[in-house]
């Protein structure tokens, strides 16, 4: 089912998560006993990270160095497949610009057909750890706005091969990210949100956000949505607070800032065990707050903290 359909049917606030392929080696059993408790609170789909390969230089046996492209969590298709097959759910894959050709994105479009996934979500991706700026693969997509135009030009049968006439057109639901805070790399906010209209317009959905500790950035970045009038699902990501490392690694990775009110809080705190309760207790209030303004859904990055997502969600149960 599609996630707009979804929301449409939804007589409460939604419920989703999203959670991270396996470390090469891993099982997908290590996907199950993750996602597991989380069944509990019946989600109406779970989204699966897409991550690129990584270059990396290994020693050779005669001392020189070998440059090797490295893919550290693979299967993101498999396991979406493997995710709805198991629990009978929605999965959404995450398609991203870097590591990918046109054509390896067309190919990988008409898989996720085949298995009869009905949702994407579309997005640039970061540059390697070792870059500092993103750049596409020969024949990829530079900019997000450019392979959302591949997967709508897919749903209207519109192949790379032009000889290809009359195909069969995919019917993806597609999502596109928000940012609450602005985009890094925009130089403001307005930019980005004129950006975002353009997705909007190009035949994106619905809108998921980059996670946020202060909901009246949410508030206002709904509100400016609505003004410009992009008036599809606007879908929160939130995340807890579980360590004080991660008020200076937050806002580093994702660019976010944290309230003064939490940042306070979590240096108060003795152990990271302690760090854990106030980031728990700020995420509930952040979650009743969210659905008393109407959110159509709760989204879970739950990034390897199942249990902490599970003692979020019972609160709001």
């Amino acid at each position: 089912m599609k996630i707009t359909d979804h929301i449409q049917q939804a007589t409460d606030t939604l419920i989703s998560f999203e959670v991270l392929p396996p470390l090469k080696g891993r099982s997908i059993t290590s996907i199950y006993d993750h996602l597991d408790p989380l069944m509990e609170f019946k989600p109406s789909w779970i989204n699966v990270t897409y991550h690129r390969a990584e270059s990396m230089f290994k020693k050779k046996k005669d001392g020189s160095f070998e440059k090797v492209e490295v893919r550290k969590r693979p299967g993101t298709v498999g396991i979406c497949a493997a995710i709805m097959n198991y629990y009978h759910i929605d999965a959404v894959p995450h398609i991203i610009c870097g590591g990918f050709t046109r054509r390896e994105t067309e190919d990988a479009l008409i898989d996720l057909n085949f298995l009869g996934i009905d949702n994407v979500l579309v997005l640039r991706g970061d540059a390697p750890k070792n870059e500092a700026f993103f750049e596409p693969e020969p024949d990829g997509h530079r900019y997000g706005l450019d392979l959302l135009k591949q997967v709508v030009n897919l749903n209207n049968g519109i192949y790379i091969d032009e000889d290809i006439r009359d195909g069969g057109k995919t019917d993806f639901c597609i999502g596109v990210a928000g940012y609450p805070e602005k985009h890094f790399e925009a130089p403001n906010l307005e930019v980005d949100m004129k950006r975002l209209k353009e997705k909007i317009d190009t035949g994106a959905n619905y809108i998921m956000t980059q996670m946020f500790f202060d909901n009246k950035k949410f508030y206002d970045f709904v509100k400016a949505c609505r003004a410009m009038g992009i008036n599809v699902p606007i879908i929160p990501g939130l995340k807890p607070i579980t360590t004080r490392k991660q008020l200076s690694v937050l806002p580093r990775i994702f660019h976010v800032d944290i309230p003064n009110e939490l940042s306070e809080e979590i240096l108060r705190c003795k152990n990271d065990e302690d760090c854990e309760k106030v980031g728990v207790e700020w995420l509930i209030q952040q979650c009743k707050e969210l659905k008393e303004f109407g959110v159509p859904v709760l989204h879970y990055y739950t990034l390897g903290k199942a249990k902490t997502i599970f003692n979020v969600v019972k609160e709001l149960a």
